[in-house]
Protein backbone atom coordinates (compact mmCIF):
# COMPACT_ATOMS: atom_id res chain seq x y z
CA UNK A 1 0.00 0.00 0.00
CA UNK A 2 1.00 3.61 -0.43
CA UNK A 3 2.46 4.82 2.86
CA UNK A 4 1.31 7.88 4.76
CA UNK A 5 4.81 9.36 4.54
CA UNK A 6 4.44 9.54 0.76
CA UNK A 7 1.08 11.31 0.81
CA UNK A 8 1.11 15.10 0.54
CA UNK A 9 -1.75 17.38 1.40
CA UNK A 10 -4.56 17.35 -1.14
CA UNK A 11 -6.11 20.61 0.10
CA UNK A 12 -6.80 22.80 -2.91
CA UNK A 13 -5.71 20.11 -5.38
CA UNK A 14 -7.93 20.23 -8.45
CA UNK A 15 -7.47 16.49 -9.09
CA UNK A 16 -8.41 15.59 -5.51
CA UNK A 17 -11.52 17.71 -5.93
CA UNK A 18 -12.29 16.10 -9.30
CA UNK A 19 -12.15 12.53 -8.01
CA UNK A 20 -14.10 13.41 -4.85
CA UNK A 21 -17.36 13.80 -6.78
CA UNK A 22 -18.64 13.08 -10.25
CA UNK A 23 -18.36 16.27 -12.34
CA UNK A 24 -21.58 17.98 -13.33
CA UNK A 25 -22.79 18.00 -16.92
CA UNK A 26 -20.76 20.45 -18.95
CA UNK A 27 -17.74 20.09 -16.67
CA UNK A 28 -14.20 20.11 -18.05
CA UNK A 29 -13.98 16.34 -17.58
CA UNK A 30 -16.31 13.41 -17.03
CA UNK A 31 -15.58 10.30 -15.01
CA UNK A 32 -15.97 7.22 -17.18
CA UNK A 33 -14.80 4.65 -14.66
CA UNK A 34 -14.39 4.64 -10.90
CA UNK A 35 -12.05 2.15 -9.25
CA UNK A 36 -11.34 2.07 -5.53
CA UNK A 37 -7.83 3.45 -6.20
CA UNK A 38 -8.20 5.55 -9.37
CA UNK A 39 -10.61 7.09 -11.83
CA UNK A 40 -10.55 7.27 -15.62
CA UNK A 41 -11.83 10.51 -17.07
CA UNK A 42 -12.46 11.90 -20.52
CA UNK A 43 -11.22 15.46 -20.80
CA UNK A 44 -13.47 17.94 -22.59
CA UNK A 45 -10.85 19.20 -25.07
CA UNK A 46 -12.32 20.47 -28.33
CA UNK A 47 -9.10 19.81 -30.26
CA UNK A 48 -8.46 16.36 -28.80
CA UNK A 49 -11.60 14.21 -28.54
CA UNK A 50 -10.64 11.07 -26.67
CA UNK A 51 -8.04 12.80 -24.47
CA UNK A 52 -8.23 10.84 -21.22
CA UNK A 53 -6.55 10.66 -17.84
CA UNK A 54 -6.04 8.02 -15.20
CA UNK A 55 -5.98 9.79 -11.84
CA UNK A 56 -4.78 8.06 -8.68
CA UNK A 57 -7.08 8.66 -5.69
CA UNK A 58 -4.35 9.07 -3.11
CA UNK A 59 -2.60 12.42 -3.26
CA UNK A 60 0.92 11.20 -4.08
CA UNK A 61 3.41 12.94 -6.34
CA UNK A 62 5.30 10.16 -8.10
CA UNK A 63 5.01 6.55 -9.29
CA UNK A 64 7.90 5.71 -6.96
CA UNK A 65 5.64 6.69 -4.03
CA UNK A 66 3.51 3.61 -4.75
CA UNK A 67 4.22 0.09 -3.58
CA UNK A 68 4.71 -2.57 -6.26
CA UNK A 69 1.10 -3.75 -6.23
CA UNK A 70 -0.31 -0.25 -6.69
CA UNK A 71 2.29 0.64 -9.33
CA UNK A 72 1.36 -2.43 -11.36
CA UNK A 73 -2.35 -1.64 -10.94
CA UNK A 74 -1.82 1.91 -12.22
CA UNK A 75 0.30 0.75 -15.16
CA UNK A 76 -2.36 -1.80 -16.06
CA UNK A 77 -5.01 0.94 -15.98
CA UNK A 78 -3.01 3.11 -18.40
CA UNK A 79 -2.52 0.08 -20.67
CA UNK A 80 -6.25 -0.76 -20.70
CA UNK A 81 -7.14 2.85 -21.45
CA UNK A 82 -4.68 2.89 -24.35
CA UNK A 83 -6.22 -0.32 -25.74
CA UNK A 84 -9.70 1.24 -25.66
CA UNK A 85 -8.44 4.45 -27.33
CA UNK A 86 -6.75 2.50 -30.12
CA UNK A 87 -9.81 0.31 -30.66
CA UNK A 88 -12.30 3.17 -31.02
CA UNK A 89 -10.39 6.30 -32.00
CA UNK A 90 -7.88 4.63 -34.37
CA UNK A 91 -5.13 7.21 -33.81
CA UNK A 92 -1.81 7.09 -35.66
CA UNK A 93 -0.08 7.37 -32.28
CA UNK A 94 -1.00 7.43 -28.60
CA UNK A 95 0.87 9.81 -26.32
CA UNK A 96 1.19 8.77 -22.69
CA UNK A 97 2.53 11.37 -20.27
CA UNK A 98 2.85 11.90 -16.55
CA UNK A 99 4.01 15.43 -15.90
CA UNK A 100 2.53 16.81 -12.70
CA UNK A 101 4.56 20.00 -12.79
CA UNK A 102 1.49 22.19 -12.33
CA UNK A 103 -0.62 19.73 -10.32
CA UNK A 104 1.69 17.45 -8.30
CA UNK A 105 -0.88 14.65 -8.01
CA UNK A 106 -0.13 11.32 -9.68
CA UNK A 107 -2.01 11.07 -12.98
CA UNK A 108 -1.39 9.94 -16.54
CA UNK A 109 -2.50 11.64 -19.73
CA UNK A 110 -3.44 9.25 -22.56
CA UNK A 111 -3.96 11.18 -25.78
CA UNK A 112 -4.92 9.92 -29.25
CA UNK A 113 -2.82 11.68 -31.90
CA UNK A 114 -3.37 12.17 -35.62
CA UNK A 115 -1.22 13.68 -38.36
CA UNK A 116 -3.91 16.34 -38.86
CA UNK A 117 -4.21 17.35 -35.21
CA UNK A 118 -3.35 20.91 -34.22
CA UNK A 119 0.09 20.09 -32.82
CA UNK A 120 1.33 16.93 -34.58
CA UNK A 121 4.14 15.88 -34.39
CA UNK A 122 4.84 18.17 -31.41
CA UNK A 123 3.30 17.59 -27.95
CA UNK A 124 -0.25 18.83 -27.43
CA UNK A 125 1.10 21.48 -25.05
CA UNK A 126 3.30 23.09 -27.74
CA UNK A 127 2.26 25.91 -30.05
CA UNK A 128 -0.40 24.86 -32.56
CA UNK A 129 0.81 24.23 -36.10
CA UNK A 130 -2.58 24.03 -37.84
CA UNK A 131 -6.31 23.74 -37.25
CA UNK A 132 -8.01 20.40 -37.63
CA UNK A 133 -11.04 20.54 -39.90
CA UNK A 134 -14.23 21.02 -37.85
CA UNK A 135 -15.98 18.06 -39.50
CA UNK A 136 -13.03 15.78 -38.58
CA UNK A 137 -13.22 16.89 -34.95
CA UNK A 138 -17.00 16.41 -34.97
CA UNK A 139 -16.59 12.86 -36.29
CA UNK A 140 -14.07 12.11 -33.54
CA UNK A 141 -16.34 13.63 -30.87
CA UNK A 142 -19.16 11.41 -32.12
CA UNK A 143 -17.03 8.40 -31.10
CA UNK A 144 -16.88 9.41 -27.42
CA UNK A 145 -19.89 7.33 -26.26
CA UNK A 146 -18.36 4.30 -28.00
CA UNK A 147 -15.01 5.09 -26.36
CA UNK A 148 -16.62 5.25 -22.91
CA UNK A 149 -18.20 1.83 -23.54
CA UNK A 150 -14.86 0.39 -24.73
CA UNK A 151 -13.12 1.69 -21.60
CA UNK A 152 -15.76 0.01 -19.44
CA UNK A 153 -15.29 -3.25 -21.39
CA UNK A 154 -11.50 -3.17 -21.07
CA UNK A 155 -11.69 -2.72 -17.31
CA UNK A 156 -14.32 -5.45 -16.95
CA UNK A 157 -11.89 -8.01 -18.39
CA UNK A 158 -9.87 -10.02 -15.90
Amino acid sequence: MTTASNVVSGAGCELCELVAAAPAAGAAASIVLRHEKFVVILVDDANYPGFARVIWHGHVREMSDLDDEDRLLLNDAVWKLELALREVMAPVKVNVASLGNVVPHLHWHVIPRYTDDAHFPAPVWAAALRQTEPEVLAARRALLPELAAAITRQFAKQ
